[in-house]
């Protein structure tokens, strides 16, 4: 009998995410399965908890709150950039996806929320943020060793843009991924 996965196991799964009105906004099919430790933080708190106790072949639909995955819309994530920041020659539209920077030159991505005329409102929450998301899982392999680039990063708000199980860490938190 299979061993059933705990925190600590690396493992492969394949994945399609849903929002709850049934729109897929990612999933593994036609890629390699996602590979990842479970409990280091590498996925959102939700999806790493549906995997604990089941075991290769099994499958499963979880619902994931917005506290278990890339937490609740922060209103306060919505900043104003001067507009005379913008390059004179870049057309802005509102909903146009930009990369900005942190102060550590890390890129953050964000949502041209507003356009005024000294000033632009700019969602940098994760596209995520808020919603209640529903995966579709099947382990694949158990087993394996963790990748030698793998990290933690310990925090939803953090993660995600690599695929939005929450496989990658892009906001400066000092992860190589």
């Amino acid at each position: 009998m299979a061993e059933a996965i705990k925190a600590g196991d690396t493992i492969k799964v394949n994945y399609t995410g849903k929002l709850d009105n049934g729109v897929v906004f990612d999933s593994s099919e036609g890629r390699e399965p996602l590979k990842f430790t479970v409990g280091t933080g590498q996925l959102i708190k939700g999806f790493d908890q549906a995997v604990i106790d089941m075991t290769v072949g099994d499958k499963k639909t979880v619902t994931i709150l917005p506290e278990d995955g890339y937490g609740p819309r922060n209103e306060e994530n919505v900043v104003e950039l001067p507009r005379d920041t913008v390059p004179e020659d870049m057309e802005l539209t509102v909903g146009m996806q930009l990369h900005l920077s942190d102060p550590n030159g890390n890129p953050v991505p964000a949502v041209v929320a507003e356009i005024g005329e000294d000033v632009i409102k700019m969602d940098i929450n994760h596209m995520l943020a808020g919603k209640t998301l529903i995966f579709d899982i099947e382990i694949v392999e158990t087993g394996l060793e963790p990748d030698a680039h793998a990290c933690g990063c310990g925090s939803s708000d953090s993660c995600g843009s690599a695929g939005s199980a929450g496989c990658g860490c892009d906001s400066g938190n000092g992860c190589d991924c």
